[in-house]
């Protein structure tokens, strides 16, 4: 385990050991390296905060669809008045 440092919260040492596991089996050699790891970054972010959101709003999971409380719906298909 790396060195903790100081003032740094559990979950923040834990992305750092995380992105440093990563770079160790894919070396970042250039720019194009470093705009495609961060292009990466940023999409699962992105994905993973507007899949957040969605199961906030429904109120079920992705794939929880048998314990959702709601008529609303994932995939946008239901009857249209």
């Amino acid at each position: 385990m790396a060195k903790r440092r100081r003032d740094e919260s559990p979950e923040r040492q834990a992305l750092r050991e995380m992105v440093n596991g990563y770079l160790k089996e894919n070396p970042v050699k250039n720019g194009t390296d470093v705009n495609a790891l961060m292009r990466e970054m940023m999409s699962v972010i992105l994905e993973g905060s507007l899949d957040g959101e969605m199961d906030e709003e429904l109120g079920y999971s992705k794939y929880d669809f048998r314990n959702k409380e709601t008529d609303n719906s994932r995939n946008g298909y239901n009857s249209k008045t």
